[in-house]
């Protein structure tokens, strides 16, 4: 039988009351993304025709949120009766499907494409029922999957009802199950709650596909790919998992990074070739390194394009809207927000950029921060290129700063600056001479009567 349809079912109705959160659990993040933003990014790279994602009532946050990031469908299971009725409750959106319906949790982040797609390839090869199973370091919490000498999937024991010969298998119940259709909704339908909770489960489909004298297999995947996550320690657990997933491809996809445990990732950063990465630095959302950069150690990006062998840092913070050209330097404690610094730009020290333009070869001496708002609104400042604007400047908004132009050290610039001139706005110096000695003598004589 070839695959004419697919879907993916993705249960996330769980309330997660362990997380001890007002969010719910599937909305928690990892590497800036949602658990469930992660579960349905490998759904589509899967390709399937529909995605359903399985919610409880009252969680529209959590609708909202799925049917944003992949998600065409939401379908609600009315009371929380088990596995095997929350995929239940996709039945009438799929109705008609004559192909694979895969089912995942919501709370499983890390299970990738790679492994989605063989569990639908294996089902369209043949197999019925397709079981997610992995080989547990530790197999005495999970489930046990029954293979026949021909490797066969037989049934799956509960970890609790496992014989002690079962018990010895290492094999174990990953959760997620790949299904022919209308088939899945056939075996759901013929399922009975004897169990201490009185609740169908999605792993007794397995017995009832036995039964019928289907065939069933299990397709391996890393232990790592089926963590449930319950809790934030599982959360964070994940978390780590998660960025040496990310560091390892930065690496071999040719970036260096100096430190790799120290260095965190978004799950959407990109780095280009030969960009070098230094000590803790953390890349929000957001970011794209071209080839040949370099981040300098302890700095933070977020919402930043970084042009091809532009210097970062070192204890830069590149804040969202921030775009920096080619061979530019933004460099040790500078901040910037939403400003485009163009190519051969620097801003090399102790300075506050935000909402401006700063041209190209333009240098920002140390100390300049540009005024950008007024408590109310914000307002742009623009550099022109080459200009030069010297250390402990203020750059009142709005105001423009003409190509060539150079700014007096410690000028507070109200005015548009033409180009190619000087503009010099500070209060003027004067001297009174042998006044200092005349002060200290006169505190001297006050402290000694």
């Amino acid at each position: 039988m070839s695959v004419i349809n697919s879907a993916i079912i993705v249960l996330a109705a769980g309330k997660g009351t362990r997380m001890k959160s007002a969010r719910p659990k599937v909305l928690h993040e990892l590497g800036g993304k949602a658990m469930l933003g992660h579960v349905l990014a490998s759904a589509a790279a899967c390709a399937g025709d529909k995605t359903v994602a399985v919610l409880a009532p009252g969680m529209d946050d959590v609708a909202e949120y799925a049917l944003s990031h992949g998600a065409t469908h939401v379908a609600y299971q009315k009371e929380q009766n088990g596995t095997g009725d929350a995929v239940k409750a996709a039945e009438e959106l799929l109705s008609g499907l004559d192909g694979v319906a895969i089912v995942v949790f919501g709370d499983t982040p890390l299970v990738t494409p790679e492994t989605l797609i063989r569990m639908k390839q294996a089902c369209a090869a043949g197999n019925d029922v397709v079981v997610l199973g992995f080989q547990a370091e530790d197999p005495a919490p999970y489930g046990r999957l029954v293979l026949n000498g021909e490797g066969a999937l037989v049934k799956i024991v509960e970890a609790k009802d496992a014989s002690p010969e079962e018990a010895a298998i290492d094999l174990c119940n990953g959760g997620a199950m790949a299904v022919r259709t209308p088939l899945l909704f056939e075996l759901l339908n013929d399922l009975k709650p004897d169990n201490a909770q009185g609740e169908y489960y999605l792993t007794d489909i397995a017995a009832e596909a036995r039964a019928r004298g289907l065939s069933m297999s299990v397709i391996e995947c890393p232990e790592e790919e089926i963590l449930g996550i319950n809790s934030r320690l599982d959360l964070a657990v994940a978390e780590e998992i998660f960025q040496d997933r990310m560091r390892e491809q930065a690496l071999l996809n040719g970036a260096t990074l100096l430190d790799p445990s120290t260095v965190y990732f978004s799950h959407d950063t990109q780095l280009g070739r030969d960009v070098l990465i230094g000590q803790n630095v953390v890349f929000g959302p957001g970011v794209k390194v071209d080839d040949g950069a370099e981040v300098k150690p302890f700095s933070h990006l977020e919402g930043v394009h970084v042009g091809a062998g532009a210097q970062i840092g070192p204890f830069a913070r590149l804040r969202p809207g921030t775009d920096v050209g080619k061979k530019a330097k933004i460099g040790n404690f500078v901040e910037t927000k939403k400003a485009k610094v163009e190519d051969g730009a620097k801003i090399s020290h102790l300075s506050y950029i935000g909402d401006a333009r700063v041209g190209v070869d333009a240098n920002i001496g140390a100390g300049t921060i540009t005024c950008n708002y007024d408590g109310y609104d914000k307002h742009f400042t623009d550099i022109g290129d080459g200009a030069f604007v010297g250390s402990n400047s203020s750059l009142v908004a709005p105001v423009s700063i003409g190509a060539g132009a150079y700014v007096g050290s410690g000028s507070v610039v109200t005015k548009n600056v033409e180009p190619d001139a000087l503009a010099v706005a500070r209060g003027k110096q004067f001297e009174k001479k042998g006044w200092a000695a005349s002060f200290r003598a006169s505190k001297e004589k006050s402290k000694s009567s």
